[in-house]
């Protein structure tokens, strides 16, 4: 044990020999080792932290406040955020601590200078403020698709900051919060698939309709993205050369688009079938000759 106590008491004075000065006080080598493992410390929690988030916002029990899965990540993603960023401030003004820089004199003179700052920082505070708004009110979330003035897509980041959108070209467009005025979220409720079909002028309406009718029968049969419908409106315009019929059928939230196409591939099939034709740009030329 003696000897146990005699190689500890060596490598500590070797230790504090290394890091310490001769008056008890971390040197330069010292200051950077504390540095370094208190920022290493401040990574572990943040990775704790998260771990600890994702499984309590997972928790089952919270389906009674009716908190959507995508509501879910967005929470999850900004409580991430903050966390981190207060645990990192936090290892900021411990390190400039260990070298001895007044941290309170900082912050003070942060608070009487915060009025000329805070002209500059204005759309940061809005974009932080709109941010929160956002969230509370559940605008919109991660995986909702939106338009905000031109730009439209997918959410992939819903942040205290900026709002980031995908649209479907792969473009990455990044909003700040401040400046969204207008959002338009086509995911809540059910979404409507509207298809506009052609058939010549010379074609029966009333059989076209009717193979359009029973078409929209067998789709709703099979499709379960499909909520009500299709239903066959009728006779929606004129063109030059054609007469648009109307169907509409609502769909699940993202999936009009495919409800559409498969709506257009079937009819077009059938009007085949029937003989219903479907006009396109042609030329008939009478008279002539044998030239």
């Amino acid at each position: 044990m003696e000897s146990l106590k005699y190689l500890y008491d060596k490598a500590a004075q070797s230790i504090n020999a290394f890091i310490k000065t001769t008056d008890g006080n971390l040197n330069l080598f010292g200051r950077i080792i504390t540095i370094i493992l208190i920022f290493v410390a401040i990574i572990i929690i943040v990775k704790i932290s998260s771990r600890l988030i994702d499984r309590t916002l997972a928790n089952k029990s919270l389906d009674k406040f009716q908190i959507s899965d995508r509501r879910r990540d967005t929470l999850t993603n900004i409580l991430k955020k903050v966390v981190k960023y207060i645990l990192f401030f936090i290892g900021v003004v411990m390190a400039l601590e260990i070298f001895s820089i007044n941290t309170a004199s900082i912050i003070a003179t942060a608070g009487i200078g915060g009025l000329a700052i805070g002209f500059g920082a204005q759309s940061l505070v809005k974009d932080i403020i709109t941010g929160f708004f956002i969230l509370l009110e559940d605008q919109y979330a991660v995986g909702d698709y939106i338009q905000i003035d031109t730009k439209e897509g997918i959410v992939e980041e819903l942040g205290v900051r900026v709002t980031k959108i995908r649209d479907f070209t792969g473009e990455l467009h990044i909003i700040p919060n401040s400046s969204i005025n207008v959002v338009t979220n086509r995911t809540r409720g059910a979404m409507r698939a509207l298809v506009d079909i052609s058939i010549a002028y010379e074609a029966d309406i009333d059989k076209a309709m009717e193979i359009m009718e029973r078409i929209s029968a067998e789709i709703a049969e099979t499709n379960d993205n499909i909520i009500e419908g299709p239903l066959v409106l009728g006779v929606a315009s004129f063109g030059n050369s054609d007469v648009v019929i109307r169907a509409i059928a609502k769909t699940r939230s993202m999936e009009q688009w495919a409800v559409e196409r498969e709506m257009r591939k079937k009819y077009k099939q059938a009007f085949d079938r029937e003989g219903i034709e479907i006009p396109y740009s042609k030329v008939v030329v009478y008279g002539g000759g044998d030239k």
